[in-house]
């Protein structure tokens, strides 16, 4: 059982019996009354995202989820494949199953599939990825004005903010997590 003083951004609890990942969570102690906890739940089948308030102390369960190492080997007709890296079984997930996820797939990354009652119902994408810029508007020479971005597509289908001097073909460290630029790596 998991308490209000662990929740954290990520942590994956049960409530009612369907399964939730908590995305923002903040401790409140007002002057009269009893501490709570406010949370942003985000239900791990649905997409949907649901606010809902915690008394300080108040005990939740994990759900039976499980994590495994899978690999992403391609897409074809709106169908994402990976392979269970353990028994080479094959999986096939959709478009709306992976949702923003399959945005910054590229083929053979090793992802963790989070699986719910035998099924496979979402991935963990690795925090950081390399990907090739495919489209993006050229830079010219003196471009190097800080903080200046212009969006750019990646050879994966996602679109992010680049600064200014990055051009197509180069390959950028992108975070997964808030799926933002990090560096140009090539």
């Amino acid at each position: 059982m998991y308490s209000t003083a662990d929740f954290r951004t990520g942590l994956k609890i049960e409530l009612e019996g369907k399964p939730f990942t908590i995305i923002e969570f903040l401790h409140v102690k007002p002057g009269k009354g009893g501490a709570f906890v406010r949370t942003k739940l985000k239900h791990m089948l649905t997409g949907q995202v649901l606010e809902k308030t915690f008394r300080a102390g108040e005990k939740v369960a994990p759900p039976n989820v499980q994590e495994k190492e899978m690999q992403y080997l391609y897409q074809d007709k709106g169908q994402y494949c990976f392979m269970d890296t353990e028994t080479f079984d094959q999986v096939f997930l959709t478009a709306e199953q992976l949702r923003d996820n399959r945005l910054f797939l590229k083929e053979n990354t090793n992802v963790k599939a989070l699986i719910y009652n035998e099924e496979v119902v979402d991935i963990e994408l690795p925090n950081f990825v390399e990907l090739t810029v495919a489209q993006t508007e050229p830079g010219i020479k003196g471009n190097t004005v800080t903080g200046g971005t212009k969006p750019a597509t990646m050879e994966s289908g996602g679109v992010i903010q680049v600064p200014l001097f990055v051009n197509i073909g180069d390959t950028v460290r992108i975070d997964t997590r808030t799926k933002q630029y990090i560096e140009r790596t090539g």
